[in-house]
């Protein structure tokens, strides 16, 4: 919030008298000392005065959203997004028709929640005016206005009440909009599965989502999107045993209960990615078994046919949903040493030896790599060249 692109796309809006607050995520984060990503500005100046203003001080403007008095300014290659102060005339889901107003109090009404209604000067002076810095220091997440309300306005407020209890909340959710989200339930079948989609995941990527889940498993609220739920306690454990970034894929497979056919109907109610999809069927249901009591051998044949990546996932859900972590760490570390072998021969090394290409090449391929498997990969290319000539059919005899 202090750093040059920012103040230089300031100083645009203030060389031409408009006055301007940073909003939104960036006060709350900077506020809570969490870091901050976006930065996101409100102004009372209409959408087209700032563009003439951004414009004027030789910086980008982009008209992301002029009908509702949205414009994006790029400064050193970063984006800013600036929002003529608005309050709403009608709502409906996602949209909502505006009028432009310069209440800053009026604009901090629009906000879902107190912690996300917060205003800040570049001089660094907060104005609250719904109560969100004693909401947020208390770790209460809490509607501006009715919650019942604010929910039926978007439904979509219903899970992200949730996503923000699960990463700033502390103890109980707020009762009335507990209330609100379990009565509304239902409602989420109206909700674009991209959106839902969008919430969930980042909901899982908490520090720890598991307490906010069992809430929304008992108010019935987790089923309405995701019927395949389980018993939280294997991804209460996979917490323990994560290294690095939360995963919210791995997260979900640990979460649901289910097999690839699931999986698949999960994918696609979620809209995942192809890559994400075959992710999920791997790690609800792998073609191999993998544990971490596994022989040292099949810990390397489960490396070699998954990859090591997918093995210390499995690794892990496995001593998560068994609760035995005993041979995880070495079976982790024997993983991760996994050189990536590629199976040295080609279909064009066995059309050197005179093998015709069709099955009888593709039946030799198999037979060799199977042969080499077993032998814990350690035959080289010039072994496997000699095995495939004795697995060859002998010539014609030649002439007298």
């Amino acid at each position: 919030m202090t750093a040059a692109p920012t103040r230089a796309v300031l100083a645009a809006l203030d060389a031409g008298g408009a006055e301007a607050r940073f909003v939104g995520g960036c006060v709350r984060d900077a506020v809570a000392g969490r870091p901050v990503r976006d930065i996101d500005i409100a102004t009372p100046a209409g959408p087209q005065r700032v563009v003439d203003l951004i414009e004027a001080a030789g910086l980008k403007a982009v008209p992301t959203g002029l009908a509702h008095g949205t414009i994006t300014a790029v400064a050193a290659h970063q984006p800013f997004e600036i929002t003529t102060l608005r309050e709403d005339v009608e709502t409906f889901g996602r949209h909502a028709t505006v009028t432009f107003t310069d209440d800053w109090k009026a604009d901090a009404a629009r906000r879902d929640f107190t912690m996300n209604a917060l205003s800040c000067t570049p001089e660094g002076a907060v104005f609250d005016y719904f109560g969100g810095l004693e909401d947020l220091r208390a770790g209460r997440v809490r509607f501006v206005g009715q919650a019942a309300q604010r929910i039926a306005e978007d439904y979509l407020r219903l899970l992200r009440f949730f996503r923000f209890h699960a990463h700033y909340g502390r103890d109980a959710p707020d009762p009335e909009g507990l209330a609100a989200a379990a009565a509304a339930a239902p409602e989420l079948i109206r909700l674009s599965q991209e959106r839902v989609r969008a919430e969930l995941l980042r909901l899982l990527e908490a520090p720890d989502p598991v307490p906010t889940l069992d809430i929304m498993i008992a108010y019935r609220i987790l089923a309405e999107e995701l019927p395949e739920e389980g018993d939280t306690r294997p991804l209460a454990r996979l917490l323990t045993l994560e290294s690095g970034p939360a995963d919210a894929l791995l997260r979900l497979a640990a979460l649901v209960d289910t097999d690839r056919q699931g999986a698949d109907a999960i994918a696609e109610r979620l809209r995942l990615s192809n890559a994400e999809t075959a992710r999920l069927e791997l790690l609800t249901q792998p073609p191999l078994r993998v544990r971490p009591d596994m022989t040292g051998r099949e810990l390397r044949v489960a490396c070699y046919r998954l990859g090591k990546t997918a093995v210390a996932d499995l690794l892990r859900l496995s001593a998560a949903r068994s609760g035995g972590t005993d041979s995880l760490a070495a079976a982790l570390v024997e993983a991760a040493a996994w050189p990536d072998l590629t199976f040295p021969v080609k279909g064009r090394d066995l059309i050197a030896l005179g093998v015709d290409k069709g099955p009888p090449m593709g039946d030799l391929l198999s037979a060799l790599e199977a042969w080499w498997i077993e032998r814990d990969f350690r035959p080289d290319r010039a072994a496997l060249l000699a095995r495939a000539e004795s697995l060859l059919p002998p010539g014609p005899s030649p002439s007298p």
